[in-house]
């Protein structure tokens, strides 16, 4: 897909790497981009159309897919993480706003629009998913549930969109330098930096990025002897 004249819908376009997709889409000549967040006044960026969407919100959705019928692509960006171990309390309320967000979000956003991809000539979808689709540490196990289901989202809408020319495009990457992970210490990539991998991939006609070495290493490591998912052997 090319981005020159396209119409994109970013969700999160507010801050953080959905900021830098909106604005990397504008300096690559698409001729449009929708910024969404739950509060549209917070997005800032001059150039694109700010629109509200709180991607749980059904009405939300239905209502925007009416607004915004010549979108060619779309960034299912808007995601949470709720730190914390799967057996303590609050887990499970933890886990249901993750999966509402990070998975149904995205479902619901690529069904309202899958059609107007269509009617479009196909276009394409971006998922923003992470390393941790993968791998479960000790305080990210939900999160890690809700992203290895939306990888799992991600391969299912690319094989059913197939037939009307949807490139549906996954992308995986470790920590990035936004607020989100503002309190982890660990090496972060620029979102600046996995946003041009990222839609160079798109143009290129790719399925899946891997935007740093980590997520390199953890997808080769999936297929190792003992997974690198199964984590260190016991002592």
């Amino acid at each position: 897909m090319n981005i020159q004249n396209s119409v994109a819908l970013v969700t999160g376009a507010n801050r953080g790497l959905g900021l830098a997709f909106a604005r990397e889409l504008l300096a690559r000549g698409a001729r449009k981009v929708y910024a969404a967040a739950r509060d549209p006044s917070s997005v800032t960026l001059p150039g694109v159309v700010p629109v509200r969407l709180d991607v749980t919100q059904a009405d939300q959705i239905e209502a925007l897919a009416r607004e915004a019928g010549d979108v060619t692509l779309l960034v299912n960006n808007a995601g949470i993480i709720r730190a914390g171990n799967l057996l303590e309390a609050g887990s499970l309320g933890a886990a249901r706003a993750e999966l509402e967000t990070n998975y149904l979000g995205p479902l619901a956003t690529s069904r309202a629009f899958a059609p107007i991809l269509a009617a479009n000539g196909g276009g394409a979808i971006i998922n923003v998913l992470s390393v941790l689709s993968w791998v479960a540490l000790p305080t990210t196990a939900t999160y890690s549930a809700s992203k290895a289901a939306a990888w799992a989202l991600t391969n299912g809408l690319r094989s059913e969109l197939r037939a009307q020319n949807t490139q549906v495009l996954g992308l995986h990457v470790g920590y990035i330098d936004t607020d989100m992970v503002r309190a982890i210490d660990a090496p972060k990539s620029a979102p600046e930096d996995v946003v041009r991998a990222t839609l160079a991939a798109l143009e290129a006609g790719q399925d899946e990025i891997l935007a740093d070495e980590i997520s390199r290493s953890v997808k080769h490591g999936l297929s190792s002897e003992r997974g690198v998912y199964l984590g260190a052997p016991a002592a």
